[in-house]
Parts: C-alpha cells; sequence; structure tokens
C-alpha cells in the first residue's frame, strides 16, 4: 500500500520574516516531484504572510497549537485561528516542545484531539532521549508516548495524523543513528499503529525521520522501507540543500 513522501521542513525560530519569504520563494523555484508533499514549519509571527506567499506545491504549518480554542493565554496560539489563515497543517510533540515547555503526554493528547477536531492535520513527535537508548529502552519509551498521547485515536482520526520520530540522543550529541536504527524504530511504531487498528491503518500513516536529515544522508533514510520522508531542522533552511531532500525519495 503505497503511503504519502512527506519533505517537512521546521524552521524553529529562525528566520526574519522578510528572510522566510525570500526563503520560501527559493524553495519554490525547486523542482518538486509531484509525488512528494512539502510541509513547512515557520514562526507563528510568519504563517499569515508566508501562507499567502507560498507555491501551491508547499504547504505552511504551525510549529505549535493550544489545546483551548480560546482564552487568556497570552503568547499561545489557537487552532480556530490557524485554521481561518488557512492552513492545513501544524507540529505537536516536538522534543523541544517536550523538554523546554513542559509539554506532557496528556497536555499533547489535549492538543492532538483540539488540533484535529479543528480540520487540521498533525504531523506528531515522538522519540527517546540518550539515556533511555543507552539503557536499551527506546521501544517502550516511544510506545508509552503513542499510548497515551494517540493510540485513543479512532482510524479515521489517525488518517490525519503523521508520526515523526526524532531519535533525541542523535541531535547536537556527537551521536549519530544509523538508517537500519531510524527503520527498526519505524517498524516499531508501524507495528503498535497496527496492533491498534490492523494492517491498513498502520500501512496508510505516513511516518518520518527526524534525526538530523541532511542532502548527504537523506537518499539512505527514505529508502528505508518504514521511512516516509522526514522532519528536517537546520537543512531545511537552505533553499537548495532542502531542494535536495525533496528529491531524494526512490
Amino acid at each position: 500500500m503505497s503511503r504519502r513522501k512527506i519533505a517537512a521542513g521546521n524552521w524553529k525560530m529562525n528566520t526574519t520574516v522578510s528572510e522566510g519569504l525570500e526563503l520560501i520563494a527559493e524553495l519554490g523555484q525547486q523542482n518538486i516531484p509531484a509525488d512528494v508533499t512539502v510541509i513547512i514549519g515557520v514562526p507563528a509571527t510568519h504563517l499569515h504572510p508566508l501562507q499567502q506567499a507560498a507555491a501551491s506545491q508547499i504547504h505552511i504549518a504551525a510549529q505549535n497549537s493550544h489545546h483551548e480554542l480560546k482564552g487568556a493565554y497570552t503568547g499561545e496560539i489557537s487552532v480556530t485561528t490557524l485554521k481561518a489563515m488557512g492552513l492545513t497543517y501544524v507540529i505537536l510533540g516536538h522534543s523541544e516542545r517536550r523538554e523546554y515547555a513542559k509539554e506532557d503526554n496528556a497536555l499533547l493528547k489535549a492538543k492532538l484531539d483540539t488540533a484535529l477536531a479543528a480540520g487540521l492535520q498533525v504531523i506528531f513527535c515522538c522519540g527517546e532521549p540518550l539515556s533511555v537508548r543507552k539503557a536499551n529502552d527506546q521501544n517502550q519509551y516511544v510506545q508509552t508516548q503513542l499510548s497515551e498521547s494517540l493510540l485513543h485515536l479512532s482510524a479515521d482520526q489517525l488518517a490525519n495524523v503523521v508520526v515523526a520520530y526524532e531519535p533525541i540522543w542523535a541531535i547536537g550529541t556527537g551521536e549519530t543513528a544509523t538508517p537500519e536504527q531510524a527503520q527498526d524504530m519505524h517498524a516499531h511504531i508501524r507495528a503498535v499503529l497496527t496492533k491498534q487498528y490492523g494492517q491498513v491503518a498502520a500501512q496508510s500513516t505516513s511516518i518520518l525521520y527526524g534525526g538530523s536529515v541532511k542532502p548527504a544522508n537523506a537518499k539512505e533514510l527514505f529508502g528505508q522501507p518504514d521511512v516516509d520522508g522526514g522532519l528536517v531542522g537546520g537543512a531545511s533552511l537552505k533553499a537548495d540543500g532542502f531542494g535536495s531532500i525533496i528529491n531524494s525519495f526512490s
């Protein structure tokens, strides 16, 4: 069963609006294969202007959203606002949100429910830190993240979720995840989804790899049977490099 090939970029807290507009224009000039979905997560300040400026084959995504529709939540952004901008995607559960903003599995469950109810598609992140990987507890750790935040969804709801695996231990630590390690975890995640939802739903769910994807390693990573693309950080801030990643699918 074919799954969507997805090249997702996450600019994090980088670029000014003018820099973002320039970069999104450069990305629009890259060769984007018809069968690859390109999604760019940008700072909240950039959402509206880049949504207006992006080429039709590039989808602009929010990097976060709140679990309430409105209220006294200074500095937050609601799914209602995102939908009103015409956005389709939001990233939830990113390792940096989990670490720095102390977002736990229960909160992410609420955020996921709110986003899906609003009609957004969600890139839902999961992944283990170095201590867990060294203890060889990574499979159970990620399964718990999914069990407490995502596995309550119906199969119809799951169809609007893309899972992104972030091996936190391989990001800025000097450690390196091999394509085989990426495949092992992606296969485990798909097995968890299969047990909960059956083979059809699990085989239809795209699972992205988010561990320092670069032009040099993208082709080998994307060539793994359960790796359906990448959630790309720093390499998405250069149009030509990200263009290479977009064209790294077999």
